[in-house]
């Protein structure tokens, strides 16, 4: 049974309540894009954009902090290194990583049939990443802690329309900060057989990842194969940190995959136009890709973007404005001409509650980021205060919000059903299709039904509890994490984690750094 059939069981109103209530049933592990993309720019003026991140490559240059390898590796490939500042002959950057970067790449999830392809005309949905707080209706606004963190883990995993878990879904701040990498990657395997993110804080943080990825995996196969996608933010503006640049060595040494993504206020962190902004992307993006390449030729790369705007007023993020989404339109132009995946995106959103505000901001970014061509969608669903809480309901809202955009992306069903013609034959001029064969036989999968909206009449909507969107939203995250079961976990490997994380953990003492 599909998820909208499900949403069927039962009739009337405890029919409803119940769809409203239940975890949606599995559907494909991504997204296969069926429409064209939305392009914003021409030919001329990607290529403008182009030659100006290549002259902001050569004339200005990037720092490189407090890492004399990854300054060797620039100057071998032919780069003019002085201190820590870098410059690129024009094209060096595209050059290197058209040659060896893989235009696409499956990620390997513990359990085969969740693995991802991303790249080409794909799309994989994930989870917002980072914040240290959570919200909901009942408890507020409070610090995240561990058992947040497998909650949102769980309602990841029971979320059809999140194909990836995610990585820091949120931050557990109740463990010690040098240790909490274990319990989160731990939490990954343990709760939801998704392919995950790893921690990228520090390198030896990211080793540890590699190495609890070995124990599902085995050694030799995650050698072999992408097991594990990270986020390696660059300190924008034309700065990467020792931070960054150490884990980006430990994965890309390990064949496995880095988002690499500039974090951009455009008018603090990059000017105010969209076009300098785009530039100042594409050139961060490609010193960072390169290097990858240079580290280990073949591994997996995803061109990243995150840009807000800042408001000139009070200097605070704004989400789901024009600006942005022209940024998004054009990276994403950028990154396929540059023949690599392109992540971006997500239900980003400045309000502090699940309102009116974290809708139209999110809808607005999640839209934009599916015609655009994101390939892979951080922070698709939670995302609440400008990244900082990571709510419950809005989680659950947004993962309405991710549903549609499988059905968009599906595009247009012109099969012989989809054209409805035996439909026109059978009821003519005049009358309703209500009752027709064709919608009797179509009617358990017509049109998308939202598991967060109500469509009913005002008396029906009052007798059934006059709820907004955030209190049914409420109800069903707890409703799913009443009703979780853990997928299988060889216990083998599961002790073996277990066993990994103790012995180093009892190695180093706690730190909250």
């Amino acid at each position: 049974m599909n998820e909208r059939a499900s949403r069927r069981k039962g009739g009337g109103r405890a029919g409803r309540r119940e769809a409203r209530g239940t975890p949606a049933a599995a559907t494909a592990p991504f997204i296969e894009r069926k429409i064209p993309y939305f392009e914003m720019l021409d030919e001329e003026s990607l290529a403008l954009i182009e030659h100006n991140a290549d002259r902001l490559l050569a004339e200005i240059g990037i720092d490189f902090l407090d890492d004399p390898e990854v300054l060797d590796l620039f100057r071998e490939a032919g780069a003019d290194v002085n201190g820590t500042r870098v410059r690129f002959p024009a094209g060096m950057c595209r050059q290197i990583i058209r040659a060896t970067a893989p235009a696409e790449y499956v990620q390997h999830a513990r359990n085969p049939e969740r693995n991802v392809t991303i790249g080409g005309k794909r799309t994989v949905l994930a989870p917002a990443y980072g914040s240290p707080f959570v919200h909901d209706l009942d408890k507020g606004r409070r610090y995240a802690t561990i058992e947040d963190f497998r909650n949102f883990v769980k309602l990841t995993y029971l979320s059809p329309g999140l194909h990836h878990a995610g990585g820091t879904v949120c931050e557990p701040v109740d463990l010690p900060v040098n240790k909490r990498h274990y319990d989160m990657v731990y939490s990954h395997f343990k709760y939801s057989d998704k392919p995950l993110m790893g921690s990228v804080t520090h390198w030896r943080r990211a080793q540890d990842t590699v190495d609890m990825a070995k124990i599902v995996f085995g050694d030799e196969f995650v050698d072999q194969n992408c097991v594990l996608t990270s986020l390696i933010n660059v300190n924008s503006p034309l700065v990467f940190d020792a931070t960054m640049l150490g884990s980006l060595k430990v994965y890309a040494r390990n064949n496995q995959s880095t988002v690499v993504s500039p974090f951009i206020l455009a008018g603090a962190m990059s000017p105010v136009t969209v076009a300098g902004t785009v530039t100042q992307i594409l050139a961060e993006a490609m010193a960072g890709m390169a290097l990858t390449q240079l580290i280990r030729p073949g591994c997996p790369v995803i061109f990243g973007t995150f840009a807000a705007a800042v408001s000139m007023a009070t200097g605070a993020p704004t989400f789901g404005t024009p600006e942005p989404s022209m940024v998004i339109y054009a990276a994403a132009a950028l990154a396929r001409r540059l023949g690599v995946p392109f992540r971006s995106g997500g239900g980003l959103c400045g309000s502090k509650l699940p309102d009116a505000q974290a809708a139209y901001e999110a809808a607005n970014t999640l839209q934009t980021s599916a015609l655009a061509g994101v390939n892979f969608m951080l922070h698709t669903s939670g995302w609440l205060e400008g990244g900082l809480a990571m709510g419950y309901e809005k989680f659950i809202m947004d993962c309405d919000q991710a549903n549609m955009i499988r059905v968009l992306l599906s595009g247009m069903d012109l099969s012989e059903n989809g054209q409805a013609m035996a439909a026109f034959e059978e009821v003519g001029p005049g009358k309703h299709f209500l009752g027709s064969a064709h919608t009797l036989s179509n009617f358990e999968t017509a049109f998308y039904r939202s598991s967060v909206a109500d469509n009913n009449s005002y008396e029906q909507w009052s007798a059934e509890g006059g709820l907004d969107t955030a209190q049914r939203a409420n109800k069903i995250w707890k409703k799913m994490l009443a009703d979780y079961e853990e997928p299988a976990l060889d216990p083998a490997i599961d002790e073996a984690l277990l066993a990994f994380m103790a012995e180093q953990k009892a190695s180093f003492a706690d730190r909250d750094y």
